[in-house]
């Protein structure tokens, strides 16, 4: 299972490195082991939030495939789980 290894890797302050230059606040993870999901919230990333933000992202699409975008060196075992 790939989730306990993603959740090791995935931290908020990994996060908020790769994000410097688009997050100004703290970055908060949130767990969602049922759907083996995390959610990242980037504070004063958006300019207010999706009503307010000038921004063209106002919903920060655009920030979550940057955060797919991170490179992360995955053990050889994993990823054969994930290549059948």
């Amino acid at each position: 299972d790939i989730y306990p290894f993603l959740k090791k890797e995935l931290t908020s302050d990994r996060v908020k490195k790769h994000m410097k230059n688009v997050c100004k606040g703290e970055v908060e993870r949130y767990e969602l082991p049922n759907i083996g999901a995390l959610n990242f919230m980037l504070n004063e990333s958006l300019g207010g939030g999706g009503t307010v933000s000038l921004k063209l992202d106002a919903q920060g699409k655009t920030h979550a495939s940057m955060v797919l975008r991170m490179d992360i060196d995955v053990p050889e075992e994993l990823l054969k789980l994930v290549e059948n």
